[in-house]
């Protein structure tokens, strides 16, 4: 049990060093039929996520510092397709620790999104903005009609304080990846499989280990001391 903890403390504390992580989990939604007549989701020009085809996105946020009109910073729109309904599912999005920022994950139906003035005026106005975009429809989207597909929308605040006025006015964008992982079985995201299996393997081979070196010193600890004989 000792060697398990430590192992998931180092780990733990690999992960804090390296980058920053904040999550939300959900489960995937009943699929809906999606009209393909144009305009469809695609003409939105957001990025994707599908847990089987592309699971991982590696992009550069823009953010800003809260105000009293966006305490949470900018908001930025995201497509996850794909889903299976009533799978747990996690979003998380990983940073660099040598940036500073508060981000706030959201998933919605696309009902939800729709009829929410608030979100459709913020989902238009981040849309406009990546028109200019060429229009990219995954393979595995052509032809599908029918969907579990959910919006995920992300709200970065800068969170630093610096003499320079230029980083205070515009502060850079943050390099991050968005990772959509699937769970096992309701239970285990699937990229911890492998560290939960090491993990497991590990423990029983120390419990093994420890058990060999226990006998070993018990059996010195018991042999009879033999006594120089006089010439």
């Amino acid at each position: 049990m000792r060697v398990l903890l430590w192992l998931l403390a180092a780990v733990t504390h690999v992960c804090m060093v390296n980058a920053n992580v904040e999550k939300t989990i959900f489960l995937g939604p009943p699929s809906v039929r999606i009209p393909n007549d144009r305009p469809t989701l695609d003409d939105l020009r957001l990025d994707v996520l599908e847990a089987v085809h592309a699971p991982i996105l590696e992009t550069q946020l823009a953010v800003q510092f809260p105000t009293k009109l966006a305490p949470r910073g900018l908001e930025s729109w995201y497509l996850l397709r794909g889903l299976e309904e009533g799978r747990r599912y996690e979003v998380r999005i990983c940073w660099p620790a040598t940036s500073p920022t508060d981000f706030w994950l959201d998933t919605y139906t696309l009902a939800e999104v729709f009829d929410t003035a608030e979100f459709i005026s913020s989902l238009f106005t981040y849309s406009e903005g990546r028109q200019k975009l060429p229009l990219e429809v995954p393979a595995s989207r052509v032809e599908v009609s029918q969907s579990s597909t959910l919006f995920l929308r992300i709200q970065a605040a800068a969170s630093f304080y610096s003499t320079n006025r230029t980083l205070m006015k515009e502060p850079p964008a943050v390099a991050a990846d968005i990772i959509l992982d699937p769970f096992i079985l309701n239970i285990l995201p699937r990229s911890l499989a492998p560290v939960a299996v090491y993990i497991s393997v590990v423990s029983i081979g120390a419990w093994f280990l420890s058990g060999y070196i226990y006998r070993w010193l018990l059996s010195i600890a018991t042999e009879p001391l033999t006594k120089a004989h006089p010439d």
